[in-house]
């Protein structure tokens, strides 16, 4: 505990406290669950003063959706980097890498997916405006992704792109979900899952060409 006090007040004094703050609750979360966190807590982890928190969060739930916001805000950049480095593949292909990174994201970083997308969240009398336009800007730019794919005719032009996009993201979170509860649980079929489903979609997107 005091070396990691050291590491994160020594964070602190040289970056941005309410980095360190959204870190450090990651961890917690990470390793210990949620039943673990506290403001004080993380203050005392952190080694600033108990009032230090209250400058960036008005509460634990204020704290919870900033580590929901800044779980999408590395989702996104974790979906673009799989999308440029299948630029060169096939339509399939690249629906099969971004089934893979989805679904590789959410079960290496729980403690951020959790709260992206978990009642704890969405269901709480205090949701952030900015959590749900995060949200919202996520889904949003891969519509626009496939419009622009469309528009250059390699998807089926008669394809509803929104609602293809949230069945999509119904698909893939489902896998998700399954994967990080434990219910399935042969972790060695993942990718087999990710390339069956990702088939089943492309096929929709494009068995009419």
């Amino acid at each position: 505990m005091a070396n990691r006090r050291a590491q994160c007040g020594s964070s602190y004094h040289h970056g941005d406290l309410k980095a360190v703050l959204l870190n450090e609750t990651a961890r917690i979360l990470r390793e210990e669950g949620e039943e673990a966190l506290s403001l004080r807590r993380l203050t005392t982890t952190v080694g600033v003063s108990r009032t230090a928190p209250y400058h960036h969060f008005k509460n634990k739930q204020s704290l919870l959706c900033a580590v929901a916001e800044e779980g999408f805000v590395r989702f996104d950049q974790a979906m673009k980097l799989a999308m440029r480095k299948s630029l060169a593949q096939e339509g399939r292909e690249m629906m099969r890498d971004y089934a893979r990174a989805y679904v590789r994201f959410a079960v290496k970083n729980r403690e951020y997916y959790d709260l992206m997308y978990g009642a704890k969240t969405w269901r709480s009398d205090v949701l952030a405006k900015s959590l749900a336009k995060s949200a919202r800007g996520t889904l949003r730019a891969n519509i626009e992704r496939l419009q622009t794919w469309q528009a250059r005719g390699g998807i089926e032009p008669s394809i509803d792109v929104p609602g293809f996009a949230q069945v999509a993201w119904g698909t893939l979170h489902g896998i998700s979900r399954l994967l990080i509860d434990g219910i399935y649980t042969d972790s060695a079929s993942v990718r087999r899952i990710c390339d069956n489903a990702a088939d089943m979609l492309w096929y929709r997107l494009a068995h009419e060409r």
